[in-house]
């Protein structure tokens, strides 16, 4: 009995704690929802409420359970930005969003870091307060572009792939903050060292997860129910987080890698969907944690530092991000745009304050500085992205037109197809080639040194292990030194004489640095004399069955390509983003159900000639019309592609909400009523002369007629008094319908 009442007592704690904390942030959500304001911010003023610094209400008991439920949200946050991050976006997103993003962290790094600095905080305090103010908050811009039905200018694309970029140098920063928290001063080798093992373990663990995960679910794809499919990728995520927590990195890192991982695969959206939930649940713990550290006391001591970061980050991301797209060749308009959509902090900013408390290197006073920073520049999202326009209309009347033409003229430059330099691209080829499978091959040797031969008992068990670390790393050892990179650049630079010299030292280059690498690794593994000859057995199998290593290599390659473009190739049409010159840009429309252009041509349509847009692909379910002709109609649920500037995409969007019919009751009580046909006025005629389904907005699902039962009956029955009509439909209608 002790025993029950010691663990209901410990359970207490935790369990009236979250009770608590799901209440107030419920109530917020409500509040918000109905005000029509973040829910991240009610989140915020919901913890406060139930903090320890406000005394008005029941206030949590153990703060040390709730940083463990707001671990745990960080943990599931990262995870869901992972599943909408995918490696593939970032790479798809080019140069211009990386430029861009570029430019505005590392100029708000150092704006923050100075104005901490002038401000008289310390260094850490200085360098995290940088590294929080270069951050955007996705959750805030993409609910932003949702209310102001934005998402579909041009300029929204460079805001995404920017917080695409974002979001993995957030994780990069996290390591490196982590480095310097520890450390306590600002040393290049460590962050160099820090640097080059995280690469490697990224590297490792994308490869290793995309070459594994893709195959573990489509061999098991029969057996993953909704259910099944929640509980394997939560369990892949913790799993990633152990990793991450045993290789030295933040348990957020090993979330955000595996929602990446998971992202190439066909099963992410539906992942994606599951795991909302869950998310949202410990999403809101995190958020309503972070609000219960806001001490007003500190607020009014710091509220000129608040007010003067509020300023930079508004003023200073603006310029940064205006500045990065214009470097990058966007547009002055879409620049200016961009920048004023950037202009604010939020989840990662969180959650990079968050690692500087755990971590106990930064004051106290930072953390509510930067919720209070983040509340402001919330409400300022929405009015900065609105008036954009207007703000771009000034700049272009205050500046000189010279300056204008120069930008526009860098512009169409940066866009302009430039000639292919072959020998670059050979040599990315060839670097690349040599960086993955020597770290494939370092991989294996850690996992087989840390984790596989410490399980030996003597040499019995010990050298059938290290042959088995050997026979496993042979195809990649092959794949190194001998295997064709498949660049097309390298049959333009075949068809010269000059480059055959260069190409045969690079290949012989490869193969000794193969030699290299076996040696070294195979070091750590055995002595050098039974090394030699290991690499001696290597070498001979290399010689005697260069066609089954060669197969054997073929085989993991084909499978690690098709794991990778699986997600791709179910869904090649969205990626038709290339197609748009100049200021148009692609974007899509779904045709609504009730849509009055149904059924209409392009010709009856005439959207190029009166609207100035072009549709280039029609999807019809798995078809795929590329190039409609004139004649080609348009279906519900056809999903049009359309090419235009944003005004000319606004238009069409109005043009197809015009095109609807009516509007829809959400709320029409839908009942099944009987009545006897007594009105002779219907007697006579079919069901569709009677035009009782107009009259009532109901059909007639079955007439009763001397005890013979018809169910369903056809549009030319005709009715006789007597009839029994049964009607599924609107309840006041027909309750009008038989009153008249």
């Amino acid at each position: 009995m002790s025993a029950v009442a010691d663990t209901s007592h410990h359970l207490y704690p935790l369990i009236s704690d979250l009770g608590l904390i799901l209440m107030t942030a419920g109530i917020a959500v409500l509040i918000f929802k109905k005000i029509k304001q973040p829910l991240v911010l009610g989140y915020l003023i919901a913890g406060f409420l139930a903090g320890p610094h406000f005394t008005l209400f029941p206030t949590v008991q153990e703060m040390e359970s709730v940083e463990v439920w707001a671990e745990i949200g960080v943990i599931f946050l990262l995870f869901s930005l992972g599943l909408e991050f995918s490696f593939k976006k970032l790479v798809k997103v080019g140069g211009s969003a990386s430029i861009t993003a570029g430019v505005q962290i590392v100029t708000m790094i150092i704006i923050g870091f100075t104005t901490g600095k002038l401000l008289g905080w310390n260094f850490i305090d200085s360098i995290f307060l940088g590294a929080i103010l270069s951050m955007s908050s996705t959750t805030i811009i993409l609910r932003a572009f949702d209310e102001l039905s934005v998402k579909t200018q041009k300029f929204a694309g460079v805001v995404f792939g920017t917080l695409i970029v974002e979001d993995i140098v957030a994780i990069l920063l996290m390591v490196l903050l982590s480095t310097i928290a520890v450390s306590q001063q600002f040393s290049g080798v460590e962050l160099m060292e820090s640097i080059f093992k995280l690469a490697f373990f990224l590297i490792l663990w994308f490869l290793a997860g995309i070459f594994f995960i893709p195959t573990l679910l489509k061999k098991t794809r029969n057996l993953l129910t909704e259910e099944t499919t929640l509980i394997v990728s939560l369990a892949l995520c913790l799993m990633m987080v152990i990793l991450a927590n045993a290789a030295g990195f933040s348990p957020a890192l090993g979330a955000f890698i595996m929602g990446s991982i998971i992202a190439e695969t066909t099963k992410a959206e539906q992942i994606e969907h599951l795991i909302k939930p869950v998310k949202d649940l410990f999403g809101a713990v995190f958020f309503v944690s972070v609000g219960m550290l806001i001490n007003l006391d500190t607020l009014q001591e710091y509220a000129f530092p608040v007010v003067i970061i509020t300023i930079v980050t508004i003023f200073g991301k603006t310029i940064a991000t205006t500045a990065g797209a214009l470097i990058s060749g966007q547009p002055l308009k879409q620049s200016v745009q961009a920048g004023m959509s950037l202009a604010q902090i939020g989840e990662f900013s969180f959650i990079i304050a968050t690692l500087g408390m755990t971590l106990g290197v930064t004051s106290e006073f930072l953390y509510p500085i930067v919720v209070a920073v983040s509340a402001i520049t919330t409400f300022t999202t929405p009015f900065f992205i609105k008036n954009s326009l207007k703000a771009y209309n000034k700049v272009k009347v205050i500046i000189p037109k010279k300056w204008e033409d120069k930008i526009e003229k860098y512009s169409a430059e940066t866009q302009t197809i430039q000639k292919t330099n072959h020998w670059k691209k050979y040599i990315t080829g060839v670097i690349s080639h040599v960086i993955i499978h020597a770290v494939i091959i370092a991989g294996i040797v850690f996992v087989s040194i840390y984790y596989l031969i410490p399980l030996s008992n003597g040499p019995l068990t010990y050298y059938p292990y290290v042959f088995l670390t050997v026979v496993a790393i042979l195809p990649f050892i092959y794949a190194l030194a001998l295997q064709r990179v498949a660049v097309p650049s390298l049959d333009q630079l075949k068809s010269d004489k000059k480059n055959i010299t260069p190409l045969v030292l690079i290949a012989l280059f490869r193969i000794l640095l193969s030699f290299v690498i076996i040696f070294i690794l195979i070091n750590e593994l055995i002595n050098p004399l039974v090394g030699a000859i290991v690499l001696a057995i290597l070498i001979a199998f290399g010689v005697l069955f260069p066609q089954k290593i060669q197969a054997w290599y073929n085989r993991i390659q084909n499978q690690f390509i098709e794991n990778f473009n699986d997600r791709e190739r179910s869904e090649a049409i969205r990626n038709k983003s290339d197609l748009t010159p100049w200021d148009g840009h692609m974007t899509t429309f779904e045709i609504p159900q009730e849509s009055l252009i149904a059924g209409k041509t392009l010709l009856d349509l005439k959207v190029r000639e009166e609207l100035g847009v072009n549709i280039a692909i029609i999807k019809r379910g798995d078809l795929i019309i590329n190039i409609p002709d004139k004649d080609e109609k348009i279906f519900p649920k056809d999903i049009l592609y359309v090419i235009g500037t944003d005004e000319q995409v606004k238009e069409f969007e109005l043009f197809i909400d015009k095109s609807l019919v009516g509007s829809v009751d959400y709320h029409t009580e839908i009942v099944l009523q009987g009545f006897e046909l007594t009105n002779d006025a219907l007697c006579g005629f079919s069901i569709r002369e009677s035009k009782i389904r107009e009259k009532s907005n109901s059909i007639i699902a079955g007439i009763e007629r001397n005890g013979e039962r018809i169910l369903n009956p056809q549009p030319t029955f005709i009715l006789q008094k007597g009839d029994i009509l049964w009607l599924v439909g609107d309840k006041k209608k027909i309750k009008t319908l038989l009153g008249s």
